[in-house]
């Protein structure tokens, strides 16, 4: 049952990752296509500096794929494979749920486990470490910036089981409602600390030395010799809307794996239901 109930899960994913890609091609490509745009002013800018100064202006390198091809077949088969791999994921950790979590409906149980993946795997570590667009993030903190964002995920992961763990511990004492709020708190402290420990990106050691102590990598105003500013800095609209369409996309994602993989959990546990005879009532739990 485990293998079939994690095929489906690569099926839902597949599903919620093509959802994610036709939704970030119509509202998140336009506004990489304007970070773009403002890189390679800005480039322009900083090199007609670098002429004034008597520098040579570093060329730029070639482009290896067309924009075309980037934002049609790269993005596309990176969300699907992407959704793919978090659909099986999501089954194995729906699989692990199954008769652990009290009498809950297939489907319910479906929307539960991918709220707490969308929680655990997304939301909270952006809420440290948002998405940026191209022109956003040095390249010699590109080892920096993966190696903290997947430290996030994975305590923002470890904590949300041990937050669950903790509820149920919780909830023979305390009923179930003041168990989810405990456990609930516990969440938000936890995360809360860890968020305060890790570095912000722009106080990462290449970004101090080079542009000043700033919470983001977000590119600042370019400015002359004199402190006149030549280019502006990167515009906070686009950002804002990347952002909350990156949060839409995954959104979209995690829901669709919901609701495509419920029905076909339904229809793989239902035979195993009835071959069980019927279930005994539960008890009811005390608020």
């Amino acid at each position: 049952m485990e293998k079939r109930l994690i095929l489906r899960g690569v099926i839902a994913g597949a599903v919620g990752g093509l959802l994610a890609f036709v939704f970030a091609r119509i509202f998140a490509e336009p506004q990489i296509a304007k970070a773009i745009d403002y890189e390679n002013a800005r480039d322009a800018a900083q090199a007609a500096l670098d002429r004034a100064a008597g520098l040579t202006p570093e060329a730029p390198g070639p482009d290896l794929f067309s924009r075309t091809v980037q934002a049609d077949v790269g993005v596309g088969v990176g969300l699907v494979f992407f959704g793919m791999a978090m659909g099986a994921l999501f089954a194995v950790v729906y699989a692990v749920c199954l008769g652990r979590v009290g009498r809950v409906r297939p489907r319910t149980l479906a929307l539960l486990v991918a709220g707490a993946g969308f929680l655990g795997f997304y939301l909270v570590p952006f809420l440290k470490y948002p998405a940026n667009p191209p022109a956003i993030g040095h390249e010699d903190t590109i080892k920096a910036r993966t190696g903290l964002y997947l430290v996030m995920v994975v305590c923002s992961v470890a904590l949300l089981g041990l937050t669950a763990w903790l509820g149920r511990r919780l909830q023979a004492r305390f009923g179930t409602w003041n168990a989810t709020l405990l456990a609930g708190a516990f969440f938000v402290v936890a995360i809360g600390v860890i968020m305060a420990v890790l570095p912000s990106l722009g106080h990462l050691a290449v970004n101090r030395e080079e542009f000043g102590d700033h919470a983001t990598e977000t590119p600042q105003p370019l400015t002359d010799p004199a402190g006149r500013i030549v280019y502006p800095g990167f515009p906070a609209d686009v950002l804002f809307t990347f952002r909350l369409y990156s949060v839409g996309a995954q959104l979209l994602m995690w829901g669709a794996i919901a609701l495509v993989f419920g029905p076909l959990a339904e229809r793989v546990l239902a035979p195993a239901a009835r071959s069980a005879g019927p279930v005994p009532a539960a008890d009811p739990v005390g608020a």
